[in-house]
């Protein structure tokens, strides 16, 4: 029987530091240790949890969410062109910034006065 061969994986922290989610490794694991990534959409609070080309990365950031599907693992901590061949972005789209509507404001060149 010929011998199987392990899928490639690394270290979620490590990955998401190559990803350049965040600008340390150190970073990327209190992320992950705080429980503010899922992989699979399971939480976990594990740095060295194994990640794999194909897993989903759903990532809680100070003012957004992410999602992620791992294109590959990488070697390095490359530049950001590098790093972005390294996922898919599955992230659902910003809501529409609507600024609020001012109250007792007039557009201009229209009096209420005549």
């Amino acid at each position: 029987m010929p011998p199987v061969e392990a899928t490639p994986r690394l270290r979620l922290d490590k990955w998401l530091w190559h990803a350049r989610v965040t600008r340390t490794r150190t970073l990327a694991a209190k992320l992950v240790a705080e429980g503010h990534v899922r992989v699979n959409g399971v939480r976990t609070d594990q740095p060295a949890k194994p990640v794999k080309a194909g897993d989903v990365l759903t990532i809680a950031l100070e003012r957004t969410v992410r999602v992620y599907r791992v294109r590959e693992l990488g070697d390095r901590r490359g530049p950001a062109s590098e790093a972005q061949a390294l996922y898919e972005d599955l992230s659902p789209e910003p809501p529409p910034h609507h600024p609020p509507a001012g109250r007792g404001l007039v557009p201009a060149g229209q009096d209420d006065e005549d």
